[in-house]
């Protein structure tokens, strides 16, 4: 049941990021005085729709998208009067562009001329095609910064969080640069002092710490030196003599890469006391906000940019024993799975309960929105950013003819961009099918 409950929470702020996606399409087209006739929230048949003035608003079966109905949103072909299409066109894709031409201004009736999307100035076409974008931005921006600074995030603690029952002693390998353990292997040190998960960590030799990495340095450098630590557990402050083992590890790069030479991993002695730091929730404050909610964002352009590279991963895992990679790009049907199993969590009221949940489905939804500016901003047709596109290179071109003292140059026919943009729509189908696949045969794994 709360598998179902996170799947339909997921859902409804799908729909809702998308109506509102639209609403920023819609609100500066209708200032600017363009005709609308239609305001949709999903695809398929029209479930609901009722019209308010000269625009119908509905909700259509499928709540996976969006569209807001603008007439004229291509030009006629120079030459050719508004409304009306010559009909010489040969080819495929030219008698194509031609149709897309005859219904974009199927719409217009007489007195509305002046009202079609193409005659708009650059700029008033640039905010209105940001205007989706945009508004995905802000919900993402909105949902981050309340629950950064209301509620926290999880972070590394100077605090006891998994411990390991042995020390491994089998040799670190490329393939395994972190053995696991195995029988007759010796008991953690951890462990063995009598450490319990949940205890934070105050001092170590008498040394207040504050910061996890101090905890890690002290174990790294002890060479089997028995220490004495300070933990608070519950209300009382325990003392326990730990002695962490000495072993070869595998060493890493900055990327978390292990790091080998001639086929082998680069070992280190240090030392091994068999803890996985645990985590605390922690506020930010309000004035970092922005710099968080810009770094998420360069974080989600960083992976749609790596999409051809990382799609490759996943067919090899959909058709193939790869494992599917946390960090690459999922379906709606996997974030709705994610959302489920976050909802299905079983986690004690002392480590957050029902409000960790709740936080990490709005920040599954934040994500998604991110994901929704990044994705429509790729200058090509038929996204948002293709239409952005065209209209910069409309100023461009005029801004170019007034400093020459040339003609107007006119509109930029985007119609000439449709073979494009039926290319892309058939990639983007053709992604959209195997992440689905994907994410139903081999699904993205977060919680084990």
């Amino acid at each position: 049941m709360l598998f179902l409950v996170g799947v339909l929470v997921v859902v409804v702020g799908v729909a809702l990021s998308i109506a509102l996606h639209e609403i920023g399409h819609l609100v500066p087209a209708k200032k600017f005085g363009v005709k609308v006739t239609q305001y949709m929230v999903g695809f398929g048949p029209t479930v609901w729709s009722r019209r308010r003035g000269e625009t119908e608003y509905g909700i259509k079966a499928v709540p996976l998208g969006g569209y807001v109905r603008m007439i004229g949103m291509l030009p006629p072909r120079p030459g050719d009067k508004p409304g009306e299409l010559r009909t010489l066109s040969t080819g495929r894709f030219s008698q194509m562009v031609d149709q897309a031409r005859a219904d974009s201004m199927e719409e217009v009736r007489p007195g509305d001329e002046h009202r079609v999307f193409y005659r708009l100035h650059p700029a008033k076409k640039i905010v209105i095609m940001l205007g989706g974008p945009v508004m995905n931005l802000l919900i993402a921006a909105v949902l981050l910064t309340a629950v950064i600074t209301l509620y926290g995030l999880p972070q590394v603690a100077p605090k006891v969080g998994l411990l390991s029952q042995c020390v491994p002693t089998a040799a670190p390998t490329l393939q395994v640069p972190q053995p696991k353990c195995r029988p007759g292997d010796p008991v953690a040190p951890a462990k063995a002092a009598g450490l319990q998960a949940g205890d934070r960590i105050v001092s170590v030799d008498g040394r207040p710490v504050t910061t996890w990495d101090a905890v890690s340095a002290a174990i790294r450098d002890s060479k089997g030196r028995t220490m004495t630590w300070a933990v608070q557990r519950g209300n009382q402050k325990v003392d326990v003599s730990i002695t962490p083992a000495v072993l070869e590890r595998a060493t890493y790069d900055d990327q978390g890469n292990a790091i080998a030479k001639d086929g082998k991993p680069v070992l280190a002695s240090m030392g091994f006391a068999g803890i996985t730091p645990g985590q605390e929730l922690v506020k930010t404050p309000l004035t970092q906000a922005p710099k968080f909610v810009w770094d998420r964002t360069v974080d989600t352009a960083s992976i749609i940019v790596r999409i051809p590279e990382k799609m490759a991963g996943v067919v090899q895992a959909a058709f193939g024993s790869d494992e599917r990679d946390p960090n690459g790009p999922i379906s709606v049907v996997g974030v709705g799975r994610i959302g489920g199993e976050v909802a299905a969590l079983d986690i004690p009221a002392d480590e957050g309960g029902n409000w960790l949940k709740i936080a990490q489905l709005i920040l599954l939804i934040a994500s998604l929105n991110l994901a929704l500016f990044v994705f429509n901003l790729i200058p090509l047709l038929p996204l948002d950013g293709g239409h952005v596109a065209g209209a910069l290179w409309e100023a461009i071109k005029k801004g170019w003819a007034r400093v020459r003292n040339r003609p107007d140059p006119g509109f930029v026919d985007v119609a000439k961009g449709l073979p494009v943009a039926y290319a892309m729509s058939l990639v983007l189908i053709t992604m959209s099918v195997l992440l689905i696949y994907a994410d139903i045969v081999k699904p993205i794994k977060l919680f084990g």
